[in-house]
């Protein structure tokens, strides 16, 4: 039998929850359940202006109308401090260094991609910038991984890994338009929850390389990783926010029955135009 499993659903306030949200979250719920363990809310809201209060409200209502039972873990803006003090660590051992390039330099200069789009070509690294006013800092991912040695991880559906964070070079830690980036705060917030089974999509999968390296630069615990398909549209493409994937809190006001939405998501039954893909390379 599974030991109790700690598990969390991390959505940002940037937009209302959809489809693709709930099947995340009801694939994280049921790994916990499942085994007698907890499902973890947290707010990742750390996203400048664009992170919204009030929709993490509209979240909670979404999971409940769901049927979703979960605890709520403090959100992402109350930790910036041990964001702060994880990114001075790394830059305490020379494993940070800044960078002033834009995305549309570093997309001109790349001569390599991953699965992220174009792996940053250490233009910065090689030429320090002459003003280190405002910079992003970036993970020297190369003198990091020999610090760090061999390193594997292990995800319930696909086995054991060996890390390979160069596939997504050297890698932004701390940003200029909000403190930490998804790599570090994730990380960090997972390690602070507990949580032993990091659940979500298989988008994500390329990311976990770089999180588990940073596990080990920072001294935090190893968890499991379980990476699930992915809702996608007619366009082969993951359901967005930002490309209008009808909300969750819409159908909820329209008096649709939440619990029995579940039950259909669950027996990978979904609306019309919408499929599974449990693919690593999805276009974003």
């Amino acid at each position: 039998m599974n030991p109790p499993a700690i598990t969390r659903f991390a959505p940002s306030p940037n937009g209302p929850l959809h489809l693709g949200h709930a099947y995340a979250a009801i694939m994280a719920h049921d790994r916990a359940s499942g085994s007698g363990g907890r499902f973890l809310l947290r707010i990742e809201d750390i996203d400048g202006a664009r992170s919204r209060a009030e929709l993490a409200d509209e979240f909670r209502a979404d999971l409940h109308w769901l049927g979703l039972t979960f605890e709520e873990v403090p959100s992402q803006s109350t930790r910036i401090g041990q964001y702060r003090e994880a990114a001075d660590n790394l830059r305490a051992m020379g494993l940070l260094y800044p960078c002033r390039c834009t995305r549309a330099e570093v997309a001109a200069a790349a001569t390599l991609h991953g699965p992220d789009g174009p792996i940053y070509p250490g233009t910065c690294l090689r030429n320090p910038p002459l003003s280190s006013s405002d910079p992003v800092w970036r993970l020297d991912v190369e003198q990091a991984s020999e610090l760090a040695g061999p390193l594997t991880w292990f995800d319930e559906r696909r086995g054991p890994q060996s890390a390979r964070p160069a596939m997504l070079g050297d890698v932004v830690i701390w940003r200029r338009d909000a403190p930490a980036s998804y790599h570090l705060a994730a990380t960090l917030d997972d390690a602070t929850d507990g949580v032993t089974v990091v659940t979500r999509g298989a988008d994500l999968f390329a990311a976990t390389h770089i999180h588990r390296l940073l596990q080990v630069l920072l001294g935090l615990p190893e968890p499991r990783w379980l990476h699930h398909g992915l809702l996608v549209g007619p366009d082969g493409r993951k359901l967005a926010k930002r490309r209008d994937a009808p909300s969750l809190a819409d159908r909820r006001r329209a008096g649709e029955d939440g619990r029995a939405l579940a039950e259909t998501l669950r027996a990978t039954r979904f609306d019309t135009g919408v499929s599974f893909s449990d693919s690593l390379d999805l276009a974003p």
